[in-house]
């Protein structure tokens, strides 16, 4: 994976990070609880907008068609490291982590796969 592409995916799941901070305070605001949300539907979540962002902006970005396939891969194979990652943290923090901070752990943790396995 080349440096381009690192710094496109930290952009992505900042974006995202950003959009569940967002919903937080709606969710707080209108005095509603945020439902449980797992490390997978965070990788699920980058994704969905990894896919959303070839489809509006690839060509122009520089991102193939083969880095979608390439991720999909490199996010089921990071999947336990994730998950366990995001299990220890959150089991050190708060009972019930938001949103945003399972996604923030589980993109750390998958940046730190792909440091360590995959370049």
């Amino acid at each position: 994976m080349t440096g381009h592409e690192i710094g496109l995916l930290k952009g992505y799941m900042q974006d995202i990070v950003e959009q569940a901070h967002q919903e937080s305070a709606i969710f707080s605001t209108a005095g509603f609880k945020e439902n449980r949300y797992t490390p997978d539907q965070a990788l699920m979540d980058l994704l969905a907008i990894l896919d959303d962002r070839l489809e509006s902006e690839g060509v122009q970005v520089g991102l193939s068609e083969e880095f979608r396939f390439q991720m999909g891969k490199v996010c089921q194979r990071a999947r336990g490291h994730v998950n366990e990652t995001a299990w220890l943290s959150a089991n050190l923090s708060e009972p019930h982590p938001k949103k945003a901070e399972i996604q923030s752990i589980a993109y750390r943790a998958l940046l730190k796969y792909i440091e360590t396995e995959e370049i």
